[in-house]
C-alpha cells in the first residue's frame, strides 16, 4: 500500500520533531558555554585549562580536571567555581551563583513546556493536539505549583541544580565548611578535628569509645539518595542561618523558599552589606513569583492558539523554540553585563564597570579570559536545524492542502 504524500509528511515532520525532543533532553544534560582564566601565578603544568568554569542550563559547574602527574598529587580536582569567585571578589565582583538564578530555577519547567509545545507541533489533528497539550500543561502546573509553594517542594527540582545550590553554600561559607582532614581525608570542622583527638587520646589509653557511623557521603550513594542527602544539607544551613537571624524563619522546603534564601546567602559571601542585599532579594521573590504566573497565563494561550492550523500562536508552538540557541547567548550576555557593571565597593580593588568577554580572549589585569561555546551549544544549533526543518515542510505541507 503506497503511503500518499501528506502522510509522508506527516511523518517527516515527526521523526524531524521527535529528534528535536531527543537532542533538548541532552542540552539540559550537557555544558554549553565555558569560561577560563590563565596567568602566570597559574601554571600551565598545574592548571592544563585555567580557572575553568561550565555552563549548563541549570547551574555552573566546575570545569577543571584532577591533574595526573608525577610531580604533582591530587586526590580531587581543584573547584575552579569556588577559585574563579575568589578571583572575581577582589574587584567586587558577586558570586557565579548570584547570576541567573531565575533562569535556573525554572530550567526544567521551561524545558517541560517546549516540550509539550513540540509534541502538540507534532500532531495534525487539533482535537487531539488539544488533548495532549492540556494534559501535559495540567502536569506541568502541578509539578510547578508543588515545587515552588508545596512543603519539600525543593525534592521535585533536578539533582544537579539542588547539587549546584550545595556546591554554591560550601565555597568559603566558613569555618564550618573547613579545616583539618580525618583519616580517609574528610574534611572536618575544628570542633569535629577536637573531637576526634579526643577519640585517639581515649583509645591510646586503653578505654573502647563507641562513635556513630558518619553520614554517607553525596558521592557514594544513589541518586535518589545523593539528592536527599544534598536537600538535608540546605535544610541544616537553613536553620543554623535562620537560628543567628531575629526573625528567623521555619524551614518549609519549597523552592520558593530555598531560592530566595539562597540568593541572599549566596550574595552576601563577600560582601554582606544587608542595606544593598535586602532589596534584590525582595526583588528576586516577586520574580520568581511573577514568572510563575506568567508561565501559567502562557498555558492557556498556547492551547488557544493551537485549536487550529494556522495562526500566529500556532507557529510559535515551533518557532519559539528554535530561538533557544539566540535566547542563550542574549541572557549570558546580559548576565556577563550585570557582573561587570554591578561591582560592589567593598571590593579590595577599585576598577571601572566593564563588560566582561562573551565570545573569544579578553584581558582583565594579569589574566586573560576565554569564553567559547562548548559541544551543549552545537547541540542547541542541531535543536534549531532539525525545527527549522520540520517547520517548512509543515508550512509546505499547509500551504498545499
Amino acid at each position: 500500500m503506497q503511503k500518499s504524500p501528506n502522510m509522508k509528511q506527516n511523518l517527516l515532520v515527526a521523526a524531524l520533531t521527535a529528534g528535536a525532543l531527543a537532542v533538548l533532553a541532552l542540552i539540559y544534560l550537557s555544558p554549553i558555554w565555558w569560561v577560563s582564566l590563565t596567568a602566570p601565578n597559574y601554571p600551565v603544568e598545574a592548571f592544563p585549562d585555567g580557572v575553568r568554569i561550565h555552563f549548563h542550563m541549570n547551574g555552573v559547574f566546575n570545569g577543571c580536571k584532577k591533574v595526573e602527574k608525577v610531580e604533582i598529587k591530587e586526590d580531587e580536582a581543584l573547584d575552579c567555581v569556588h577559585e574563579m569567585d575568589t578571583i572575581n571578589h577582589y574587584v567586587g565582583m558577586y558570586p557565579i551563583a548570584a547570576g541567573a538564578p531565575v533562569e535556573r530555577g525554572y530550567s526544567q519547567f521551561l524545558v517541560c513546556l517546549v516540550a509539550v509545545m513540540l509534541a502538540g507541533f507534532m500532531i495534525t489533528s487539533p482535537g487531539l493536539r488539544l488533548v495532549v497539550m492540556a494534559a501535559g500543561f495540567a502536569a506541568l502546573a502541578a509539578w510547578m505549583y508543588l515545587t515552588f509553594y508545596g512543603a519539600e517542594g525543593i525534592a521535585l527540582e533536578n539533582e544537579g541544580y539542588v547539587a549546584a545550590l550545595v556546591t554554591a553554600l560550601d565555597q568559603g561559607a566558613g569555618d564550618e565548611e573547613t579545616g583539618n582532614q580525618d583519616e580517609g581525608g574528610e574534611i572536618q570542622s575544628s570542633g569535629q578535628a577536637m573531637i576526634e583527638l579526643l577519640r585517639r587520646s581515649l583509645e591510646e589509653s586503653g578505654v573502647t569509645v563507641d562513635t556513630p557511623a558518619p553520614a554517607p557521603s553525596p558521592a557514594a550513594v544513589g541518586d535518589k539518595a545523593r539528592k536527599a542527602i544534598l536537600i538535608d544539607n540546605l535544610r541544616v544551613t537553613f536553620e543554623k542561618d535562620q537560628a543567628r537571624r531575629a526573625a528567623g524563619m521555619a524551614w518549609k522546603g519549597n523552592a520558593l523558599q530555598v531560592l530566595t534564601w539562597h540568593y541572599d546567602k549566596t550574595l552576601g559571601r563577600y560582601f554582606n552589606n544587608r542595606a544593598e542585599i535586602e532589596p534584590m532579594v525582595a526583588k528576586l521573590r516577586l520574580t520568581l513569583v511573577t514568572v510563575f504566573w506568567l508561565l501559567i497565563a502562557a498555558m492557556p494561550l498556547l492551547l488557544w492558539g493551537a485549536r487550529k492550523n494556522s495562526g500566529l500562536f500556532y507557529w510559535l508552538l515551533v518557532l519559539a523554540p528554535m530561538t533557544l540557541p539566540l535566547l542563550f547567548l542574549v541572557d549570558y550576555a546580559a548576565w556577563l553585563w550585570w557582573f561587570g557593571h554591578n561591582l560592589n565597593e567593598m571590593g579590595a580593588f577599585t576598577v571601572k564597570p566593564f563588560m566582561p568577554t562573551v565570545f573569544g580572549d579578553g584581558k582583565v589585569a594579569q589574566f586573560t579570559t576565554h569564553s567559547y561555546p562548548t559541544y551543549g551549544f552545537g547541540l542547541m544549533l542541531l535543536f534549531s536545524m532539525l525545527l527549522a526543518l520540520a517547520a517548512l515542510i509543515r508550512r509546505k505541507q499547509l500551504r498545499n492542502s
